[in-house]
């Protein structure tokens, strides 16, 4: 009895460059994408409290659970690309032409809210502004926003810590421990 099998031709294409692909699809929003909702808090690393969006005025001085540092993260778009609202006031965190953090609407779908969520290398996050390039929120020590062009990816003011807020926290799950049984495979020598 003959055996057939079926071949499967897979198309292998050189020198793809995958990242180009995901800044196409980052640029382009649809009402086909799944949209994510996330409540966190923003905890700046220079400040040592947490972001806050009080209306207009944006600031760095809140405590943990603070009603005004709980934010809703949207992202809509296939990359990292994120808005940031206030839960509370319900104003988003925005970028003007100036550098200046400012709080906006939520009725303004303005391309100065929409920021580049980026992990840096030591495990803090960086938010760079979408529409001007090279520009990051940051905060100084004593909790006052930072104007864009004064920031860098390096600096400890733009680093920042997601938290979930107090009430929020996911139900640690025991740890089981498996136990794996050793199997001893014998295979016979050809004669």
């Amino acid at each position: 009895m003959p055996v057939c099998f079926v071949v499967a031709q897979v198309l292998a294409h050189d020198h793809v460059n995958f990242s180009v692909y995901v800044e196409n699809q980052t640029r382009g929003r649809d009402a086909m994408s799944r949209r994510q909702h996330r409540v966190y808090q923003l905890y700046s690393r220079t400040s040592g409290k947490h972001v806050q969006v009080m209306g207009r005025r944006i600031s760095a001085k809140g405590d943990d659970g603070d009603k005004y540092a709980q934010l809703v993260v949207e992202a809509d778009t296939f990359g990292s690309q994120v808005r940031i609202r206030g839960k509370e006031t319900n104003f988003y965190l925005c970028m003007n032409h100036r550098g200046k953090l400012v709080g906006k609407k939520a009725s303004n779908r303005s391309a100065d809210c929409v920021f580049v969520e980026m992990v840096l290398e030591n495990h803090y996050t960086a938010l760079m502004s979408a529409r001007y390039t090279g520009w990051y929120v940051g905060f100084t020590k004593r909790g006052r926003p930072r104007r864009g062009p004064q920031t860098l990816p390096n600096q400890q003011d733009v680093h920042f810590m997601k938290r979930l807020p107090p009430g929020e926290q996911p139900d640690p799950q025991p740890f089981r421990f498996t136990t794996v049984s050793k199997r001893r495979v014998c295979w016979a020598e050809p004669r």
